[in-house]
């Protein structure tokens, strides 16, 4: 008997670039979408910084006579030992360790309240939003005159509470002037994180906890068994980009302190505008902007490998 041979290999083999070809389609598309993004981060972010990084080996400033020179690592030499970088650089981290906790504990609780089905809900969120649609800046604004001494609204509650015996000096006082810059950040930035929070409490599956209700789960045990690992990654992304945001710190400070008083609410972004327009330092400037980047870099791969999202 005489065997044909099949042409089921030659097939497979003739039919592979068109395979390929077909696989590479859906990388192509997706190339072409990036491509504006990409071109715009390397034109905005990539190149900017890369030429802050070769400014901050040299001696430039914001208008001299004298040429531009070569000085190694000296304007990172003097950031070691310089005071002033390293209070903002503190007030950065005390700020941070303070506001990402507590904004975002604070961002969930009013999440669960306006996840609710009760009457008049989409009155409160946006009630709870609102201060975010107002702007940072209109808002520290609005507090600068709330936390006056004298007349401020802040400090005749007190009065009214505590029958005069507490009236902090919000702005002026070491004391409590970043704490004032504390609750204008909370307050005018709560209202983003709530509305992220509140997406990813409504994908919560409703079948899961009616099966812990049923089971005789308590609503704090549905919270934190049910809801918690539900929402994982959603805190995840909030806590990051709360992260990120605390030490992008300066509105607040240059609408209300300027960095004072004495330096108690100085900020590396505040510092970095000091150096660079009023003492005219560019290149000093560029090494703080440079170190800061890192730092913050560092802190958010942290951040992330301690706190992974789950598929």
């Amino acid at each position: 008997m005489i065997l044909t041979p099949t042409t089921s290999n030659t097939s497979v083999r003739t039919d592979e670039p068109g395979r390929r070809r077909r696989r590479r389609r859906p990388q192509l598309s997706s190339w072409l979408f990036l491509a504006p993004g990409l071109v715009f981060l390397a034109v905005f972010l990539a190149v900017p910084f890369a030429i802050a990084v070769r400014l901050s080996f040299t001696n430039q400033r914001l208008s001299s006579p004298l040429p531009r020179r070569s000085v190694g690592w000296e304007n990172y030499r003097a950031l070691w030992h310089d005071a002033a970088f390293r209070r903002a650089l503190t007030n950065n981290l005390i700020f941070a360790a303070v506001v990402v906790p507590v904004q975002t504990g604070l961002a969930l609780v009013l999440a669960l309240l306006v996840n609710q089905k009760v009457r008049f809900v989409r009155f409160f969120r946006a009630v709870f939003f609102a201060p975010v649609v107002m702007g940072i800046a209109v808002a520290s604004s609005v507090w600068f005159l709330l936390f006056d001494r004298q007349n401020g609204l802040v400090n005749g509650a007190l009065d009214l509470v505590t029958f005069g015996h507490v009236h902090p000096q919000w702005l002026q006082s070491t004391h409590t002037s970043l704490i004032a810059i504390m609750i204008v950040s909370i307050w005018a930035s709560v209202g983003f994180q709530m509305v992220i929070l509140l997406a990813g409490l409504q994908d919560v599956a409703a079948d899961l906890l009616e099966a812990a209700e049923v089971d005789g789960a308590t609503p704090l045990q549905r919270f934190r068994h049910v809801t918690v690992p539900s929402i994982r990654n959603t805190l995840v992304f909030v806590v990051t980009m709360t992260t990120i945001f605390a030490f992008r710190l300066f509105d607040q400070v240059y609408i209300m302190t300027q960095g004072g008083p004495l330096g108690s609410t100085d900020t590396v972004l505040l510092e970095l505008v000091k150096v660079g327009y009023e003492r005219q330092q560019v290149a000093r400037a560029c090494a703080i902007s440079v170190v800061f980047f890192l730092i913050v870099t560092a802190i958010t791969v942290v951040q992330r490998a301690l706190v992974k999202e789950r598929t």
